[in-house]
């Protein structure tokens, strides 16, 4: 069972993943063409519309898994 020193430093983890998850999100958010490449599907009819962004969710998942590879490799 962990102590309140193990969940102090628990919570500071989460938090510090927190603030990188959004610093990151709102990185991403400034990037001109993430969301409008030429594999990415919108569709609109009327009052409908659809947006799935296939190919930016292909790039942004070979970045991750190249970043996490290399950050397991680094921590090994």
């Amino acid at each position: 069972m962990l102590g309140l020193d193990g969940i102090a430093k628990l919570l500071l983890l989460m938090g510090g993943a927190i603030v990188l998850s959004g610093a990151a999100l709102w990185l991403l958010s400034h990037l001109p063409y993430l969301g409008k490449l030429p594999g990415d599907i919108f569709i609109s009819r009327g009052s409908f519309s659809i947006f799935i962004p296939i190919l930016t969710m292909v790039l942004l998942s070979v970045v991750l898994t190249v970043v996490l590879n290399l950050l397991a490799r680094v921590l090994r």
